[in-house]
């Protein structure tokens, strides 16, 4: 990618620093082979994995404070994988996942700048069928309904790698299709709870988010 530019930043999480490289900003494209175009992703849709929205600093700061224990963790529509980056840190079980072709490297790249262990990581989009990922215990992610077809996807994808027993913890930045994913979710045995995002979490002045919270435990036979 040596056509486009580049910025360092440091976002501090209490005592812990997450330093990211990503694109200086949403004007930057660099698909030359058209790899990214054959996936389906416009020039206009190419940078938008590769900044930090509200939406993921919102879903760190609370992955921060919330007790992950042993579980297996995957990050949904990573882009710059910033909770991820987060959890490795606290040597978390953390997979990561993208549609965009170009997340993959980022993360290898972030992850080194950090000076953390290798994060395991999957192209892949919502619809794939022969993804490798396996079952989850906690599912995340941050900003992903963009268009009301993507509930359907995204909840379908989410039970395909989700354990028995699940959580999953989604950020909304208000987009209007939360109960649609509540809905869409609640075939697969989840029940839902929402959470205002406290403005600390997410610093920008406008920002009215949720925190979406989906939780399936197995039914023991008797």
């Amino acid at each position: 990618m040596a056509n486009i530019r580049l910025c360092y930043q440091t976002l501090e999480f209490g005592e812990i620093d997450i330093h990211l490289c990503t694109l200086r900003d949403r004007q930057q494209f660099d698909d030359p082979a058209g790899i990214a175009e054959r996936l389906g992703i416009s020039p206009s849709s190419w940078p938008i994995f590769g900044v930090v929205w509200p939406s993921s600093l919102a879903l760190a700061s609370f992955m921060d404070v919330y007790n992950t224990g042993s579980k297996r963790i995957l990050e949904v529509g990573c882009g710059m994988a910033l909770p991820s980056l987060l959890l490795n840190s606290k040597s978390a079980d953390i997979t990561s996942t993208d549609c965009h072709p170009e997340a993959g490297a980022f993360l290898v790249r972030n992850t080194a700048i950090n000076n953390g262990t290798v994060i395991a990581f999957e192209r892949t989009g919502w619809g794939d069928k022969n993804d490798q990922l396996g079952l989850f215990d906690l599912i995340i992610g941050s900003d992903l309904l963009y268009e009301d077809e993507h509930t359907e996807l995204l909840a379908d994808f989410i039970n395909a790698h989700s354990r028995p027993s699940c959580e999953v913890i989604l950020v909304d930045p208000g987009r209007g299709r939360k109960t649609k994913m509540a809905n869409a979710l609640e075939k697969f045995g989840y029940t839902c709870t929402y959470q205002k995002i406290l403005q600390r979490a997410a610093p920008a002045a406008e920002y009215k988010g949720h925190i979406l919270k989906f939780v399936r435990q197995q039914q023991m036979l008797s």
